[in-house]
């Protein structure tokens, strides 16, 4: 039986942009961030799952955004897009980053 491929829509391809910009910006590597989620609760025993999932070649759940986002030190919201336009975007999340 063929797997079906991993469909993305926008708002995941943005969360997988923006995971990806904020961790590195906090200064972390992947498997320091897989390691802050699983000392959170949501186990990430190994960086593939992070990696897919800023490739956007992974879905990322509820959950996971709200582990990444706590050990970010950032809102789930913030991993989110608004009905915004995608300058006011970036805008926000560099508001978070700076401030």
């Amino acid at each position: 039986m063929a797997t079906r491929p991993v469909e993305i829509g926008p708002a995941g391809l943005h969360a997988a942009r923006a995971i990806e910009r904020i961790r590195i910006v906090r200064g972390l590597t992947q498997h320091q961030l897989a390691v802050r989620c699983t000392a959170l609760g949501r186990p990430m025993s190994n960086t593939a799952a992070l990696s897919r999932t800023e490739r956007a070649h992974r879905r990322c759940d509820a959950d996971d955004l709200v582990a990444i986002a706590t050990a970010l030190g950032v809102s789930p919201a913030v991993l989110l897009p608004l009905e915004t336009s995608p300058l006011q975007t970036r805008e926000r999340i560099r508001g978070v980053l700076l401030g």
